[in-house]
């Protein structure tokens, strides 16, 4: 007589957080200001406020923004500024850095707001594989917010998760 097959896992009182499910949906745009700089390396005020003036910002109505200069120039913190003047309205977020600073700024944010009482004393498996972009710093934002609660807290999956935490 052969036993009958349980699946303890699904069984189990085990929470899976799976970040991917908090990923903001929306396009990405790395605006690179060094085509703004004279000879790609000097900002010259004048210019650059008239080119930020005349310059179509619709065209990033509703996107997540990241500002750089992919040149060596040193680029006063004004500029930046500048730019979001003409950002804040149309873009959904503006960060200053590359696409995985512009990540780890909405996961932060996200996950400020996430509440975990719902994983008091839970044993917590986070997911570890995504198919989108989810920053380290996801991660460490995440399991500092449920280290208080959770009764033990995990990385990957069911199946073969690798224990970080047990109180």
């Amino acid at each position: 007589m052969a036993e009958e097959i349980v699946n303890r896992i699904a069984n189990s009182k085990l929470v899976t957080i799976d970040l991917e499910d908090y990923y903001p949906v929306g396009e990405r745009v790395v605006f690179d200001i060094k085509d703004w700089l004279l000879e790609g390396f000097v900002l010259r005020e004048k210019d650059f406020r008239a080119t930020a003036k005349a310059y179509d910002w619709a065209r990033f109505e509703g996107k997540y923004m990241a500002l750089t200069c992919s040149s060596d120039a040193i680029i006063p913190g004004w500029a930046y500024m500048l730019l979001n003047t003409y950002l804040a309205p149309v873009a959904k977020k503006v960060v200053v850095g590359d696409l995985e600073m512009l990540e780890t700024v909405l996961y932060t944010e996200i996950l400020q707001e996430l509440d975990v009482t719902k994983y008091e004393g839970a044993p917590v498996i986070i997911k570890g594989c995504s198919r989108r972009p989810v920053p380290q710093n996801a991660y460490l934002h995440l399991i500092s917010k449920l280290q208080p609660v959770a009764r033990s807290i995990m990385y990957g999956e069911a199946c073969s998760s690798v224990p970080l935490y047990k109180k």
